[in-house]
């Protein structure tokens, strides 16, 4: 077995999005093949209304896989195909755009007015991408959720893990998309395809990955205003960290534990030509999807 060594670390970066939506992006129109198949992801994450309630209005996609996933509040999605529903506390919605849809995402906080939810972009492969749209709507109870002898919790929405397999399925990228909580000063290793891109986003508690150049729990003497201190070297909330190849993925929880998503899928390793919420290969299928935006035959119709 090869430990995963971190390939890449960042904290998640305010950004505007939609009628005005404010977001932590992770990774987005930047270099793909960092994190091929997956191309965005956002945390929309806030506690004042005025924050998220403009939403996502009506805005179209082709090319690629939007996968939602919501903790607190509501979302309501509508589409061109005539699709309306509730994403609620623990629901997961993964729509394939494919050849183009209309949608928008509406959303809503809880009693206390929260809003957090997670949404992952997947790339989809020249032969699928002008396939016929289609939604896969979850339901929190639907989700598999296992928790190990020493505590750990995964809740499994797509792929195989700890030998259950999540309920999302038919993906291009065949993803493996699970939350985990690991408790306080644990030490977990969990396995991973070598073939596979893979990252994980923590989103509470801290913890430390493991990384080929450090030992765990290393004390880093770091200077602040003239003094020398030493700190534990551990990565929290909102940070994004991009592994490397190998077959496993360590980390050691931190005082509070740690809760992350570990997401994984297999790479397409294919031209990307990107506009806003349209995905291609090349430039020519660009200009002419938005032609198609403008002269009304962008939503093909079904077979």
């Amino acid at each position: 077995m090869s430990i995963r060594p971190v390939k890449h670390e960042s904290l998640a970066q305010p950004h505007l999005e939609g009628a005005g939506v404010h977001l932590r992006r992770a990774f987005g129109f930047g270099d793909p093949s960092l994190t091929d198949p997956f191309l965005m992801f956002d945390d929309f994450r806030n506690e004042r209304e005025e924050d998220y309630i403009r939403g996502f209005p009506w805005h179209p996609h082709r090319g690629i896989e939007t996968i939602t996933y919501v903790l607190a509040g509501t979302v309501e999605h509508g589409d061109s195909l005539g699709n309306r529903g509730t994403l609620g506390a623990g629901d997961v919605q993964w729509m394939t755009a494919g050849s183009g849809i209309m949608h928008q995402e509406m959303p809503n906080g809880d009693a206390n007015g929260r809003m957090h939810g997670f949404q992952l972009w997947a790339n989809l492969p020249s032969s699928l991408k002008m396939t016929a749209p289609r939604y896969q709507d979850i339901k929190a109870p639907d989700i598999p959720v296992e928790v190990d002898d020493d505590g750990t919790v995964a809740r499994i929405v797509s792929g195989e893990f700890w030998g259950k397999k999540g309920p999302v399925d038919g993906i291009a990228a065949e993803p493996s998309y699970v939350d985990i909580s690991v408790p306080p000063n644990r030490k977990k290793t969990f396995k991973i395809d070598t073939y596979r891109s893979a990252f994980a986003y923590i989103f509470a508690g801290s913890g430390t990955f493991r990384d080929a150049s450090k030992p765990f729990g290393v004390l880093v003497e770091k200077e602040v205003n003239g003094e020398e201190i030493q700190i534990r070297d551990m990565s929290g909330d909102r940070t994004l960290v991009v592994f490397d190849s190998g077959d496993e993925v360590t980390v050691q929880a931190g005082e509070e534990g740690i809760r992350f998503l570990l997401v994984s899928g297999r790479p397409i390793q294919e031209p990307v030509a990107w506009h806003g919420p349209i995905v291609m290969n090349t430039r020519e299928e660009l200009v002419q999807a938005v032609n198609e935006l403008r002269n009304g035959t962008f939503i093909k119709a079904s077979a």
